[in-house]
């Protein structure tokens, strides 16, 4: 199966150098290794073409985020499968084979991400994505292996393969067709949870996601932008009100983001309490922008939203917090 690793990059010339080499060991003999560049200005494009000459490079005009990145690069290709890897990826010995095999026995299968391992802590789960990511009734994504903070230790606990609700865009394989079939990835997002959307999306088509415990690779994360970084809390708050707006079927969407929106509002007098009056702003502004942006959301809702089940559990807030159910197996 003709498949495609694409790496996206901007500015990120560092973490070129240090993760690149493990991809090409791992994959080039199975696999096309594109860097799609987003306009860097750190001779990002110049060091690979001296250092990494066996890469292909994809040069998007403009810095799109992730989604617009992806999506100018992606219609470039001919692959049936892609692989969208974060360039702050470490692989493992053997880790593509099982993913390519999974979709060339399973014609239904257009999702899949490997196990995600923390890079600076190998024994842990990582949190954007761990064994695979699912959501609550609220919308709230979690993973197996990675509840809120809690990351767990991978004790083998989940070397299987299950279907899941959302893949990982850490280190996300789908299936070409099904990628433009779904409409490609939401460039209004910029960047998170655009994964979760797309797999929204996949789903409501009747296709499988899978989550795939025999391939492995670890991911260092933050990277792009680190975990309390204020821009991170301004569209992970926004990103999930439009997720949920255009995906939710029904009246029920309503009842659903006035509770989430509640809810916004305790986190973000908790940021203020914390003495981090930037996230406090973030999700104010995250709000904002979402209330502009939900005329062009309620025409989108008409193409996107599905009747299909989505929560694997009622309340992961109240299942984490109040119950203090920590770790996925807890839940149920």
């Amino acid at each position: 199966m003709k498949t495609a690793i694409v790496i996206l990059n901007w500015n990120g010339k560092k973490l070129l150098q240090e993760f690149l080499p493990s991809v090409i060991k791992h994959s080039a003999h199975l696999a096309s290794i594109y860097v799609a560049d987003n306009a860097s200005t750190d001779a990002s494009v110049s060091f690979i073409q001296a250092e990494f000459p066996q890469v292909k490079i994809i040069q998007n005009t403009s810095n799109g985020g992730y989604a617009k990145g992806y999506n100018d690069a992606l219609q470039h290709l001919e692959e049936e499968l892609f692989i969208l890897m974060n360039s702050d990826i470490e692989t493992t010995p053997g880790w593509l084979e099982p993913m390519i095999k999974a979709f060339e026995s399973d014609k239904n299968l257009s999702a899949a991400q490997p196990k995600l391992l923390d890079l600076k802590k190998k024994t842990h789960f990582e949190y954007a994505g761990a064994a695979g990511g699912f959501l609550d009734s609220l919308g709230y994504p979690f993973c197996r292996g990675r509840i809120f903070d809690t990351c767990e230790k991978d004790t083998g606990q989940y070397n299987d393969t299950l279907e899941i609700f959302w893949a990982s865009g850490a280190c996300l394989a789908v299936r070409k067709s099904v990628f433009w079939e779904a409409g490609a990835l939401d460039e209004n997002f910029f960047a998170h949870q655009e994964e979760i959307d797309l797999c929204w999306r996949i789903k409501n088509l009747g296709y499988s996601i899978k989550y795939l415990g025999a391939s492995a690779v670890y991911h260092l994360g933050g990277a792009t932008l680190e975990q309390m970084n204020p821009k991170k809390t301004y569209l992970n708050f926004r990103n999930n009100l439009m997720l949920l707006l255009k995906n939710v079927a029904g009246f029920k969407v309503y009842p659903i983001l006035f509770t989430r929106m509640c809810l916004d509002g305790i986190a973000a007098f908790k940021f203020l309490a914390e003495g981090k009056p930037k996230h406090f702003t973030a999700v104010l502004q995250a709000h904002f922008n979402f209330y502009a942006q939900t005329p062009k959301l309620l025409k989108i809702r008409s193409h996107t939203a599905g009747n299909r089940p989505y929560a694997k559990v009622k309340s992961i807030v109240w299942a984490y917090f109040i119950r203090q159910k920590k770790h996925y197996t807890d839940l149920f």
